[in-house]
């Protein structure tokens, strides 16, 4: 193992931000697998999990069972993880400026582009190297003034070339569930099997740039800038919720690790023969189909139904009690699907979303991602 340390843009004068990126294998392999925990900061089991990881690939390594090469990013914003207004712990938006730590990462399709103009041919594989390189010289081109945004570039930079990368969040109260793009509908499937995962939601672009579409999708728009030259989604980048905030057990960390360390062992990366796939949970379904269910006005929350459970259209899932009248608002399903992910609180305020439920009978638009 190699450890980086990254100076990020300082905020201060006296403040020195820093990124730890551990390094795996050997460099510039193939395949490579970069895989960052805790984006969003107070989102923590991924924290937990990639230690389990650094051990298990530390060991992997001695025993010269790397074929590839591992970049591990243990905590992925230190900024967020130092933010504590008041007590509580803050690290899914700038107290700077508010923004959401997981949203405009730099979308590098257009500037890769530029420099591949005239490039290209007919050799799947040569495009796939080309535009790697094209990626990975954009990246090195961004300039960074704030310490968010450096830090959102230099995470970007890391992983822009991989073919495969793992961004781990987790949500307040949740079974284990995935988003993903939906050209790579069977990759995901595939890990989310080997993950348990009772969602693997998909779209083609959810909307801000989130991490792993700012990774993913400029092979998409290349795609169709260079058509009919073969430019083939090489990118397998994934966010994959690591449950609730709660769940930080050893037990968990080292169960997700594991499947973690699979599903790259069926990639190539690390070496053996791999297990059988296990039996999936879920389906593959569309993002645009997840319904989430909002509060109509400030009250009480009052949950019916639990993570994991099957919801049938037409069924109430919670109510919002009016602490002025008393009054009980339903709120019920409009789709079937799995309760995948609620709120950790009780307290709504109007508009708050609450719950949502993988479906398949809706088609929303716009941006598909909650704030």
């Amino acid at each position: 193992m190699h450890t980086d340390t990254l100076a990020l843009a300082p905020p201060a004068p006296g403040h020195h931000p820093a990124l730890t990126v551990h390094r795996f294998g050997t460099p510039g392999a193939r395949p490579k697998a970069t895989i960052q925990a805790a984006l969003h900061a107070d989102e923590v089991p991924g924290l937990l999990v990639a230690q389990q990881l650094k051990r298990e690939l530390q060991r992997l390594e001695d025993a010269g069972q790397l074929h590839g090469e591992v970049v591990l990013v243990p905590y992925a914003n230190p900024l967020g993880l130092a933010q504590h207004p008041l007590g509580q712990h803050q690290g899914r938006f700038d107290l700077q400026d508010g923004l959401n730590f997981n949203r405009f990462h730099p979308e590098l399709a257009g500037a890769a582009g530029d420099l591949l103009q005239g490039r290209l041919g007919h050799d799947a594989a040569a495009n796939v190297a080309l535009v790697q390189q094209a990626l990975r010289d954009a990246a090195a081109a961004l300039h960074s003034v704030q310490t968010a945004q450096d830090l959102k570039h230099k995470l970007v930079g890391l992983a822009i070339d991989s073919d495969i990368v793992l961004d781990l969040h987790c949500d307040s109260q949740a079974v284990m569930h995935l988003y993903a793009l939906t050209p790579h509908a069977e990759l995901a499937a595939e890990l989310g099997a080997l993950l348990g995962a009772q969602a693997v939601l998909l779209a083609t672009e959810s909307g801000d740039s989130p991490f792993d579409e700012a990774c993913s999708r400029p092979w998409l728009l290349l795609a169709e800038r260079f058509a009919p030259l073969p430019v083939p989604p090489a990118c397998f980048s994934v966010t994959v919720e690591l449950r609730g905030e709660a769940d930080t057990s050893h037990a968990l960390a080292q169960q997700d690790a594991t499947a973690i360390v699979e599903f790259l062992r069926r990639r190539g990366i690390v070496a053996g023969k791999p297990a059988p796939l296990p039996a999936a949970l879920c389906q593959p379904t569309p993002l645009a189909g997840s319904e989430p269910l909002a509060a109509p006005r400030a009250g009480v929350v009052v949950f019916h139904r639990e993570p994991g459970e099957q919801i049938q259209a037409g069924e109430v899932v919670a109510d919002v009690v009016d602490v002025d009248t008393g009054e009980v608002h339903v709120l019920k399903a409009q789709s079937s699907g799995v309760l995948y992910a609620r709120i950790a609180t009780r307290w709504a305020t109007p508009g708050k979303r609450l719950c949502k439920i993988a479906g398949t009978s809706l088609a929303r638009t716009g941006k598909l991602l909650s704030a």
